[in-house]
């Protein structure tokens, strides 16, 4: 295949498909010397003549342009919207940690899991933080085919047509063995220079300056016109990859991170292999030390298991990786003034005091409100309306007060008296004896309660409904168009009947108020997860809600369970109590929201409306272990108590920590103490480590 001599209206459709399809390879293999080596074969001008070919081709030929033409670099035709992705493998974040001292936990956590000699090495990647977005970017037979955001980890947005305008982003992948169906994960971000160059040229605009390069970038790639994007100084670094067990051949993250380079991607130079604690530090400080001289910002250091199969015994808990942790650095701190001292009553009751702030810059961020926790944090540190305080922001954290300077306080200045009656409602605000939260009392009728757990019950990790934001909440609670989560479902059908339709209202119209119809319609089937979450449960957050959707499998069974779990010498309560990660304190506010009638009224409501699949737990590994309840007990001889678990769980079965009549077997090891004992009292199967692992088959 080879470009033609002919003027472009003389081709054929024929030829001018195969000259296209040359004409993205060559330009790829251009772009890829010339911003991964920096080693050009041909000048600016027999570039810039390739392309203008390319683009000529085009005009005349539209049906024939590819999906990895160059020309998209320039962007594509505006997008209604962004659709949904679902990420093939989840997109997980990554555990902090703040000292050496967490560092030193991370790697003895790991020593634990794979039941090393507590001096052995574990060899790891230190790679520098990037502050940006996380994107995924599948390739298929070595062409961009899509992209898409982090979104909430399982599920994302296609930005696939922002992302080609992206020149970090190879559009057709080089050099050898490429697999031939792959998946990048990255960072998009800005530099440092094109972000101020970026905010100069809107304020001469008149638009609103971006906070930070990190939001600069995330707002690039989410702009419906591409066109917008293309215009946007963006880059992309990757760090790693999946492909098919025999499409991938690389043994360690070095390797990883070579391959990329290798196919054409941008990968940090700033890394290093570490053996050990002082070897982490001592680049940590390193990278530290250089970060104000760095073109673009990192917030801290990626330390990941180099070794490719620990990584993958390791495996992750919850949303978390075991094998990777981010050491981020020191958090900014600033001095500013507290003008005041709010009180907000949050969807579970709880009076939160929030010190509002006289505007202040912290990492580039304008801070006005800082969290004082409770009533005994503001009475330890004695903040004041009017105080100087310090205070400081560490990542995407909310702001912090660190201290008050009482030597620059007021004459005049008094102690804050916390309120003992709800704010919002007026409601008596009582603390439970033991506990330092002050609650509102009235939770049925508090409007701050309802609103709170409305916003809760729409979050991203909840039903992630776009359109309808926090402060639509509020609105639509005030105008009595939303008092329940049943009602977010009804509110179609209720407009369509309104004398005062929601389109002819300000702030709204006819695209959007179809585009939020459609978006609430497209959140009527939800995953069991994510309904348990939205459902607010006291102490029941996204990981929690994912292990009960687990074990319990549906809807029906859920509720059942909890309702014979209120009597506490029950199975029910025994088997939630079994569950790793559940304890008794959790257990009771679990049975307790089942208790109350108003809550299973929501749940029944919110059932004839929406499709609740049951929850389907997909066995990584083909297994006779599939569907079956496993305890472990005692010390194995060869895994770890966490690894022996991860192993049972890739294979589909539950694990839980107490033995009952659902369990199927018992695993033991040294020192087995009650639970084998009741597994014989009961007659289940009890099993060894070696037939255990026979069972399972190959770890």
């Amino acid at each position: 295949m080879s470009l033609s001599t002919y003027p472009v209206d003389q081709l054929t459709p024929d030829q001018a498909a195969e000259e296209l399809a040359c004409l993205a390879n060559l330009i790829a293999h251009h772009d890829y010397l010339y911003h991964q080596l920096a080693t050009p074969e041909i000048s600016d001008a027999d570039y810039d003549a390739l392309v203008l070919r390319n683009r000529a081709i085009e005009a005349r030929f539209p049906d024939l342009r590819r999906s990895d033409s160059p020309s998209l670099r320039v962007g594509a035709a505006p997008a209604a919207g962004f659709k949904k992705v679902r990420h093939h493998k989840p997109m997980l974040s990554l555990d902090n940690a703040f000292s050496p001292e967490d560092v030193t936990d991370f790697l003895n956590r790991i020593r634990r899991f794979l039941q090393l000699p507590e001096d052995q090495a574990v060899e790891m990647m230190a790679e520098p933080k990037i502050d940006g977005l996380s994107a995924s970017l599948h390739y298929q037979d070595g062409r961009f085919v899509l992209g898409a955001t982090r979104g909430d980890g399982s599920e994302g947005e296609d930005i696939t047509h922002n992302l080609r305008t992206v020149k970090d982003v190879p559009l057709i992948l080089q050099g050898e063995h490429i697999p031939q169906s792959l998946e990048i994960r990255g960072e998009v971000y800005m530099r440092r220079d094109d972000f101020l160059s970026l905010n100069k040229a809107r304020t001469a605009a008149g638009e609103p300056e971006f906070a930070n390069p990190r939001n600069a970038a995330a707002g690039s790639v989410r702009q419906l016109d591409p066109k917008i994007t293309a215009k946007r100084p963006l880059h992309f670094f990757a760090y790693a990859y999946h492909a098919l067990p025999g499409d991938r051949k690389d043994q360690t993250q070095g390797d990883i991170l070579e391959s990329l380079n290798r196919w054409g991607f941008s990968v940090t130079r700033l890394r290093q292999i570490c053996q050990n604690e002082d070897e982490v530090m001592t680049f940590y400080h390193q990278l530290e030390s250089i970060r104000a001289d760095l073109d673009y910002d990192i917030d801290g250091v990626v330390y990941k298991v180099n070794n490719l199969e620990w990584q993958n015994r390791l495996g992750a808990v919850g949303r978390t990786p075991r094998h990777s942790i981010a050491h981020k650095f020191a958090a900014e701190k600033a001095e500013t003034i507290v003008e005041d001292i709010l009180i907000q009553v949050g969807r579970t009751g709880v009076l939160t005091p929030v010190a509002i702030l006289k505007p202040v810059t912290v990492g580039g961020v304008v801070v006005q409100r800082a969290t004082l926790h409770n009533e005994d944090e503001i009475a330890r540190k004695d903040v004041r309306i009017g105080d100087h305080i310090e205070i400081q922001r560490a990542g995407d954290v909310i702001p912090q007060v660190l201290r008050v300077f009482p030597e620059k306080r007021l004459p005049a200045s008094r102690p804050f008296v916390f309120p003992g009656s709800c704010p919002v409602c007026g409601s008596a605000a009582v603390r439970t004896e033991g506990e330092v939260a002050r609650r509102c009392t009235d939770g049925l009728v508090c409007p701050a309660q309802a609103v709170e757990r409305l916003k809760h019950f729409v979050s991203r990790q909840a039903f992630d409904i776009e359109g309808l934001g926090e402060k639509h909440i509020e609105t639509f609670y005030q105008e009595k168009l939303i008092r329940t989560p049943a009602d977010i479902f009804t509110l179609e059908t209720r407009d369509r009947q309104s004398l005062t339709p929601l389109r002819n209202t300000e702030g709204w119209g006819e695209q959007s108020t179809r585009n939020l119809f459609q978006a609430i319609d497209q959140r009527r089937t939800i995953s069991l997860d994510r309904f348990i979450y939205a459902l607010g449960i006291p102490q029941v957050g996204a990981v929690t809600a994912k292990l009960l959707a687990r074990h319990y499998r549906s809807l029906t069974t859920l509720t059942q369970q909890m309702t014979q779990a209120q009597d506490q010498n029950s199975e029910a309560w025994k088997e939630l109590l079994a569950l790793e990660g559940i304890g008794a304190n959790m257990a009771s506010d679990l049975v307790g929201f089942f208790r109350q009638p108003h809550n299973i009224e929501i749940m029944e409501a919110l059932s004839a409306l929406l499709t609740i699949p049951d929850f389907i737990v997909e066995a990584t590994i083909s297994s006779p272990l599939s569907g079956k309840t496993i305890v472990f007990t005692g010390s194995l001889p060869t895994l770890s108590r966490a690894e022996a678990k991860a192993h049972a769980e890739r294979r589909g079965a539950k694990v839980t920590g107490s033995v009952t009549s659902k369990t199927d077997y018992v695993v033991v090891g040294k020192d087995a103490g009650s639970k084998a004992k009741a597994a014989r009292e009961l007659g289940i199967t009890i099993l060894s480590e070696n037939e255990f692992v026979a069972l399972m088959g190959k770890p």
